[in-house]
């Protein structure tokens, strides 16, 4: 070692980490990167950006504040997802659940209200029940005429054809 070594604390002031410190540096707060984060942050950039960036994002947050890495993210919010789904939430039936929710609630105490409540519904749903039976018959209605427009369509061609000589060009004469 030369002087310029021995004044800087050798190899130019670099201070050489041994296993141990490296693996105990300061700036080396978080943990490791998983294959399984690797995978998904590249795929992230391929697929669309903002998705790598935000997994870039998640593990810069993760090793400074702290929190599960990716996976167990993923998986525990997957998991929050099929138990939501698989519960009988009004997210998970849909618009249906929701509708039926708003007027279908818990009794609210007063037996005079809850009856009014019930009896409205109980009419509302008759109501409900005509205008689809009206729509099914419109529907049925309308599709009769179509049949009937088009079968005369038809008879009409049919009898053109017939009328056409029988030598030719396939023109009426």
């Amino acid at each position: 070692m030369g002087t310029a070594d021995n004044t800087m604390g050798g190899s130019y002031g670099a201070r050489e980490f041994g296993p141990s410190e490296w693996a105990g540096a300061r700036w080396r707060r978080g943990s490791r990167w998983s294959a399984f984060e690797i995978i998904a942050m590249i795929l992230g950039f391929v697929v669309f950006w903002p998705i790598g960036l935000a997994i870039l994002g998640y593990k810069f947050w993760q090793s400074r504040y702290g929190g599960p890495d990716l996976q167990t993210l993923a998986t525990n919010k997957w998991q929050d997802a099929r138990t939501m789904m698989s519960s009988n939430s009004s997210w998970a039936c849909g618009g249906a659940a929701r509708r039926a929710s708003r007027f279908y609630a818990a009794p609210t105490g007063n037996a005079a209200f809850d009856d009014w409540r019930t009896a409205e519904l109980a009419r509302l749903d008759e109501e409900r029940r005509k205008l689809d039976e009206a729509q099914r018959e419109f529907a049925e209605y309308v599709d009769a005429i179509r049949r009937a427009k088009d079968r005369e369509e038809f008879e009409r061609f049919m009898a053109e054809r017939r009328a056409r000589p029988a030598g030719g060009d396939g023109r009426p004469a």
